[in-house]
C-alpha cells in the first residue's frame, strides 16, 4: 500500500488533534474516562491533546501525507526516572480537573509500564473514522517497527479493545499477560515487541520487563 508518510510539527497540532478526537470519540476507554457523550465532546480534544504535546515535544509524530493518520511515539529509556510522572495529573488538569478518571486512567497504566529496557512507546495511533479498515495503521507503523528492528529495540503498547489487540499481534506485539482493568470499566492491553532479526522470519519474543 503506497502511503506517503511524514513527521508531524506543531503547524500540524490542530489537524492531528481534530483526527484523535474523531478516532478515540466512542473508544471504550475514552467511553468510560467520559461517560456523558455530550462532556467527552467538549473535553475530549483538549485531553488527547496533552498527549499530542508530550509526542511533539518529547518525541515523535507520524502522519500520512493526506492528514487520515497519526502515530504518537515517544523514546523511554531503561532508566525509572526519579521523579513521579505528572502527565496524568496534567491530563485532569487541562481536560476535566473534577473528573478523578482523567487521572486515574493514566496512573493505572503507569503502574504496569515495563522499566528495565530502553523502548519505543506507542501512545496512541489514529487512523479517520471514514477510513479505518484499509490498512493505514499498518502502513503507518511499518516504518518505525521497521526501525526498531534494524537498531535492536522493543516496541510497547496498550491496546484498547480486544480487536485491536489482535491486531497488533499480526505485527509481532505480545500481550504482556497483565490486563489493566479500569474500575467498572474495560480491560487494556499491555503488549510487547520484541525486535525481529534480519532474516529469522520471526520474533523469538521474550516476556516484557
Amino acid at each position: 500500500m503506497g502511503v506517503r508518510i511524514r513527521q508531524a510539527a506543531e503547524r500540524d497540532r490542530e489537524a492531528v488533534v481534530r483526527l484523535l478526537d474523531e478516532a478515540f470519540m466512542h473508544d471504550p476507554v475514552s467511553s468510560w474516562v467520559f461517560p456523558d457523550e455530550a462532556h467527552r465532546r467538549r473535553v475530549h480534544g483538549v485531553f488527547l491533546g496533552v498527549f499530542l504535546d508530550i509526542a511533539l515535544t518529547e518525541g515523535r509524530v507520524d502522519m500520512t501525507e493526506d492528514g487520515t493518520a497519526a502515530a504518537l511515539w515517544l523514546q523511554v529509556p531503561a532508566e525509572a526516572p526519579e521523579e513521579e510522572d505528572d502527565t496524568p495529573a496534567r491530563m485532569r488538569e487541562i481536560a476535566d480537573p473534577d473528573n478523578e478518571r482523567a487521572e486515574l486512567v493514566g496512573r493505572l497504566t503507569g503502574a504496569v509500564h515495563p522499566q528495565g529496557r530502553a523502548h519505543e512507546y506507542l501512545l496512541l495511533i489514529a487512523v479517520s473514522p471514514e477510513r479505518q479498515g484499509e490498512g493505514l495503521g499498518t502502513a503507518l507503523l511499518a516504518p518505525a517497527l521497521e526501525r526498531c528492528d534494524r537498531e535492536g529495540v522493543p516496541a510497547y503498547l496498550e491496546a484498547s479493545s480486544a480487536r485491536s489487540c489482535r491486531l497488533y499481534e499480526r505485527l509481532g506485539f505480545a500481550f504482556t499477560d497483565r490486563t489493566v482493568q479500569l474500575p467498572d470499566g474495560p480491560l487494556m492491553w499491555p503488549m510487547w515487541r520484541e525486535p525481529i532479526a534480519p532474516g529469522s522470519g520471526g520474533a523469538a519474543r521474550t516476556p516484557a520487563p
